[in-house]
């Protein structure tokens, strides 16, 4: 999982860096061409894109770095931590749902990918098999058990022996 998040890290970087130093200046300078630059709305757009892929290659680098400095040795192999997947059954409706724990800017909640940052994410940190969790929500108290569990640890252990 970790190496995923590098390469499709990666691959949006490369991807934006062309843009940035490639397509848009392309667009910008034919967009001169056209003359006035005041009443010029694909000139502006240009330069909005180019603001917009500045800052998101500033954050995909900063995040890259930090993804670097992860010591798979620091995270646990028996207790759900980063990369962790995790099925818990909700007490109250009896419904299995399975999630993956990562960063913050990787969530995509229809593959099941949750922040370790959320609520639930911090709420099933730590935790093992078995343990039952609740969460405070706008909606009311919600109560999971943790029905399954595999860390990123046993991820790596897997793949090695493949």
């Amino acid at each position: 999982m970790l190496e995923e998040l590098k390469n499709k890290l990666g691959e949006e970087i490369e991807r934006l860096t062309h843009e940035l130093q490639v397509t848009l200046p392309e667009a910008i300078k034919k967009a001169v061409e056209h003359g006035d630059l005041r009443e010029n709305s694909e000139y502006k757009s240009a330069l909005e894109r180019q603001q917009f892929v500045q800052a998101r290659l500033n954050h995909l680098t900063r995040r890259a770095g930090e993804l670097s400095k992860i010591d798979m040795s620091q995270i646990p192999a028996d207790r759900i931590g980063f990369g962790s997947r995790v099925t818990v059954v909700d007490m109250r409706t009896r419904e299995e749902e399975t999630y993956s724990l990562v960063f913050g800017d990787y969530i995509d909640i229809d593959s099941g990918q949750i922040s370790v940052a959320s609520p639930l994410g911090q709420a099933l940190m730590g935790k093992k098999k078995g343990e039952t969790v609740s969460l405070t929500l706008p909606r009311g108290e919600r109560k999971l058990k943790i029905k399954s569990m595999t860390t990123l640890a046993q991820m790596a252990e897997r793949k090695e022996e493949e």
